[in-house]
C-alpha cells in the first residue's frame, strides 16, 4: 500500500483505533518527536465535475494537521475537523510503518478494515440512491 494511500485510510479511521493502536506502538518505549504539533486550520476542499471532470472549488474545511519523528522516521498525518489527539495518533501509525517497525502489519490491517467499511458506505448510498434514476427509453 502507497504511503499516500495509507494516510487516506488513516484519516477516515475512527479515532478510539487509531489512539489504541498508536498507544500500542508507543508501549515498549521508543522516543517520540512532535515536530509539528497537532494545529487546526481551514484548508480548499476541490472536487472534480463527474460530466465534464472540470476542477471547482468547494470552499473551505476544518482540518488538523501533526508531523511527528519516530525511531529516526517521520510520520505525517492530516484528517478532517478538529481532533488533536486522532490525528497525532495516525502520525505516529505513519512513523510506525516508515520505520518498517512490528506493528506496520497491524496499521495495513486497520487499513484494511477502514476500506471495507468505506466501500460498504458506498454501496449503501448507491442502493439508496438506485431508486431515484431516470432511465429514458431510446427513440428511434
Amino acid at each position: 500500500m502507497s504511503r499516500e494511500h495509507r494516510c487516506a485510510l488513516l484519516a477516515e479511521a475512527e479515532r478510539e483505533e487509531l489512539i489504541a493502536l498508536a498507544d500500542d506502538c508507543l508501549a515498549d518505549g521508543t522516543r517520540i518527536r512532535v515536530l509539528v504539533a497537532p494545529e487546526v486550520g481551514c484548508v480548499t476542499a476541490q472536487i472534480r465535475e463527474p460530466v465534464l471532470a472540470q476542477r471547482f472549488l468547494l470552499g473551505d474545511v476544518l482540518a488538523c494537521r501533526a508531523e511527528v519523528e519516530l525511531a529516526g522516521h517521520r510520520g505525517w498525518a492530516m484528517r478532517l475537523g478538529d481532533d488533536r489527539a486522532a490525528v497525532l495518533a495516525a502520525a505516529v501509525l505513519d512513523a510506525e510503518v516508515q520505520s518498517g517497525r512490528p506493528r506496520a502489519a497491524e496499521i495495513d490491517q486497520l487499513c484494511e478494515r477502514v476500506a471495507v467499511r468505506r466501500e460498504q458506505r458506498e454501496v449503501q448510498e448507491w442502493a439508496e440512491l438506485a431508486p431515484t434514476v431516470v432511465e429514458f427509453e431510446e427513440l428511434t
